[in-house]
């Protein structure tokens, strides 16, 4: 029995319900080091919370309960500054919302920067994100979904991966062969960390991803704010005033290029609520105006 099948015979013990789950990766993964290391399933109060030391990532396909015409599909990013996966409230819970509301939703458990399990920790988590977006492009006419509708959505440094795929997938950093499209047709960024720069970034995130002493080239690169252009994907961002861990001024600034750039872009900023001020809510709710810009936007029937 593999360590997938024994993670997914737990979330059934767990009363976690998916429709499927699958590795990332049919064959090799990308940038993969042999290692010794055992993922972590992580609780809160007793209950299912998410995952720490990822290396072997998965997707969990959720899928609206329609046979007509083709949905849209978002692939969600879950948060926890690079060193865990939030994926209860920032997975399960949201995707169950999406299908709801007649959109598919993938969760990608992403790999976590680790120099002990990979040869480049800091190009891990991008190099899954992207191939998240092949896979559900590629599945796209078996799933019933539109594969000009594919999103990514990301919470915190969730955020920051899905801005990062959604400013950087020009170059491909997995094995694509078939040419697949590796840009999101949108994006979803809910409080999230944008930019690498200090004083401005998140530093936990930033150490996982980038290590102690990053190179400028580094903070550079990964400082998505910098990477807009006119083929950035239309983005909904939502943040508030008073985020003590992740400044709003992410947000603000993402925002700000994206304008410039002639993206469409649509941003709700809250006065207070502080950091993930959405899982106070029901999904239900906060997500609404987020249902509203999709419709608008022709994403969503």
């Amino acid at each position: 029995m593999n360590r997938i099948t024994i993670v997914a015979l737990l979330l059934i013990s767990l009363n976690i319900k998916a429709q499927k789950t699958i590795p990332l990766y049919s064959g090799d993964i990308p940038n993969y080091k042999p290692n010794t290391r055992r993922e972590i399933v992580m609780t809160q109060d007793g209950k299912f919370f998410g995952y720490q030391s990822v290396f072997e990532p998965t997707l969990r396909i959720y899928l609206p309960d329609q046979k007509e015409m083709p949905t849209s599909a978002v692939i969600i990013c879950p948060g926890g500054a690079y060193e865990f996966n939030s994926y209860q409230s920032e997975g399960i819970e949201i995707a169950e919302t999406f299908i709801k509301n007649g959109i598919a939703a993938v969760i990608l458990k992403y790999r976590l920067p680790d120099d002990s399990t990979m040869i480049d920790k800091t190009i891990g988590p991008l190099q899954d994100a992207q191939q998240a977006i092949k896979t559900v492009r590629q599945h796209s006419f078996e799933w019933n979904l539109d594969p000009e509708k594919i999103g990514i959505m990301g919470f915190s440094a969730g955020g920051h991966l899905a801005s990062t795929a959604g400013t950087h997938f020009k170059k491909s950093y997995i094995p694509n062969e078939e040419k697949v499209s590796l840009r999101p047709d949108y994006m979803i960024l809910i409080y999230p960390v944008i930019s690498m720069e200090e004083g401005l970034t998140h530093k936990g995130s930033c150490t996982n991803l980038l290590g102690e002493s990053p190179t400028r080239e580094q903070i550079k690169f990964f400082s998505n704010e910098l990477h807009i252009h006119p083929d950035t994907p239309p983005t909904w961002l939502t943040h508030t005033g008073d985020d003590e861990v992740v400044p709003v001024e992410n947000s603000i600034l993402f925002y700000q290029s994206l304008i410039q750039n002639g993206i469409r872009a649509e941003m709700h900023l809250y006065p207070a609520g502080n950091h993930g001020f959405v899982l106070k809510l029901p999904a239900s709710e906060w997500m609404q105006p987020l249902f509203k810009w999709m419709k608008n936007s022709g994403l969503v029937k």
